[in-house]
């Protein structure tokens, strides 16, 4: 068939949280295509009433988009043309819609950005760390053994960090990062243009000690300084070396000394607390 007579797939981005942060190309688009495809139709719809859209919706999101994606395909082969929204902010950017662009771009359907909010450079924009560049990871690894060996696979990479993270696990990730990348310089931003906008500057530590035990709402933007290429990384010698100097000067436990020296050298505090246990003896 040929593209002319097809639709076009517009991928629309929404606000991530302030509805005043919508385009006016997006509400044209919003308008004037025959239908919307919105991973959440209640969510979307809060923003079309605000609006005064009434284009016709169906959903599509992670458990049904592979189906709701032939719907979508026999639409645009029919000529008409068709916005996809996913809750907030830009689709496919940790939100689904991947699946939807493929199937288009492999039948011919031109597909077209509608560019507008994002968490990413929202938060980028306000840390204050270089970003350029920076690795973006989406969400890490819900479960901890995958997560820390993501953790440790970018702990050398000297690029500004950024990942999301739901409030069920921010503090057990923190947790992590201070673990695996050492007690680097942190930005957390939640409920990013909301009413309770909330962005946090800090090291890991500080960040992690501030952080409420409670379930906290909305979701998490983290973002952690590059690592700093040292000349050379410490040999085990050389960590005990810094071990025992901070235990000369004051009586710590091994678990304080640890991270002490996590703050002086800027290495990751497990390989401290690996070099460490050998010496566990003069801590005692």
């Amino acid at each position: 068939m040929d593209q002319e007579t097809q639709g076009v797939l517009y991928m629309v981005a929404t606000p991530i949280g302030n509805l005043e942060d919508i385009t006016l190309r997006a509400l044209r688009v919003l308008r004037e295509v025959d239908l919307i495809a919105a991973e959440d139709t209640r969510r979307s719809g809060i923003l079309l009433s605000a609006y005064e859209i009434k284009t016709p919706m169906i959903s599509l999101h992670e458990h049904n988009e592979k189906e709701r994606s032939r719907v979508v395909l026999s639409r645009l082969r029919d000529g008409l043309s068709v916005a996809y929204v996913s809750d907030a902010g830009t689709p496919c950017v940790s939100d689904p819609g991947h699946h939807l662009v493929c199937v288009a771009l492999a039948n011919g359907i031109r597909v077209v950005p509608v560019p507008g909010a994002s968490a990413l450079p929202a938060a980028l924009s306000v840390c204050g760390f270089d970003a350029e560049p920076f690795l973006f990871c989406g969400f890490l690894p819900p479960r901890q053994n995958r997560r820390r060996r993501f953790l440790e696979a970018v702990s050398d990479e000297e690029y500004t960090i950024i990942f999301y993270e739901s409030p069920a696990r921010i503090r057990e990730t923190l947790e992590d990062a201070l673990d695996i990348l050492g007690d680097r310089q942190a930005v957390v931003a939640r409920e990013l243009t909301k009413v309770f906008e909330e962005i946090r500057q800090g090291r890991i530590s500080d960040l992690l000690a501030r952080a409420s035990t409670a379930k906290s709402k909305g979701e998490f933007t983290v973002m952690v300084r590059a690592a700093v290429r040292k000349p050379a990384p410490l040999s085990e010698e050389e960590i005990q070396a810094t071990l025992l100097n901070i235990r000369s000067r004051k009586p710590v436990s091994l678990r304080d000394a640890v991270a002490e020296a996590a703050r002086q050298t800027g290495m990751p505090r497990k390989k401290i607390y690996d070099a460490a246990v050998k010496i566990r003896r003069e801590f005692s």
